[in-house]
């Protein structure tokens, strides 16, 4: 019960803290709501894709702009929270390590929301793009499940690296990742060989899966599977890093 009260103590104290943040948010939500403005002013439809760009840019911008929240809110904040000793004040609390990753990838997930709503938002009111409800519902929770995946990669980099590499870590994986996973511009004007490599990325199965729901079908399952590894693998990485730096302490 103890372990509860601390681990959603903690969940409240993280979403507090990145609401207020004011540059996390420009870059969380009207960062992201900016380039998929300007990017789909441009008319026509995306090849191979059965989508106009404003669809198909809107999911990749939604998902774009989670993936700023749970990846540059987490990684950053863990890294300058172990050199300052708060993580290790943290230990002594009735929180366990498993609720500590776990506070940090829910917080981080509950904060991505506004990201995927305002893209949607203004997508619907000023780009006309229209589908069912039961689409708007479940790119909602498509997009937001699957930014669990960064949150714990998000995790895993904020204690592999240290106060002073960490933004230029997270930096190199967030626009890698994001530009070879075809958030910025659709995966099929990339060369053969590269859109290969794009294919295994958890950026472009993360965006996928949206585009899927949005031509009216079920996510493929090869896009899921990906996903569902790559968060494996990221929260297995964190949850090591972590016992790892408890060792340390």
């Amino acid at each position: 019960m103890t372990n509860t009260l601390a681990s959603r103590g903690l969940i409240k104290l993280e979403i507090t803290r990145a609401l207020r943040n004011r540059k996390f948010l420009f870059f969380s939500v009207v960062y992201p709501v900016l380039l998929f403005v300007i990017v789909s002013n441009t008319q026509g439809g995306v090849p191979d894709s059965g989508l106009s760009l404003s669809a198909y840019m809107m999911v990749s911008m939604a998902s774009f702009g989670a993936l700023t929240a749970v990846l540059m809110g987490n990684s950053e904040r863990i890294a300058k929270e172990r050199e300052s000793g708060w993580v290790r004040q943290l230990r002594l609390t009735p929180l366990p390590g498993r609720g500590y990753v776990l506070a940090k990838t829910a917080s981080a997930a509950v904060v991505s929301l506004p990201s995927i709503l305002v893209v949607f938002a203004v997508a619907a009111l000023f780009k006309d793009v229209r589908f069912a409800a039961w689409q708007w519902l479940a790119l909602s929770g498509a997009i937001w499940a699957g930014s669990l995946c960064f949150a714990a990669l998000g995790v895993a980099i904020g204690y592999l690296a240290s106060g002073d590499t960490v933004r230029p870590i997270t930096m190199i994986v967030y626009f890698g990742l994001s530009l070879l996973g075809g958030l910025w511009m659709p995966a099929t004007t990339f060369p053969q060989w590269l859109q290969d490599v794009a294919s295994w990325l958890p950026t472009h199965a993360y965006a996928a899966v949206g585009q899927a729901i949005e031509l009216g079908g079920a996510p493929h399952a090869k896009d899921v599977i990906l996903l569902a590894a790559y968060f494996l693998l990221f929260a297995g990485g964190a949850a090591w890093l972590y016992r790892k730096d408890t060792l340390k302490a």
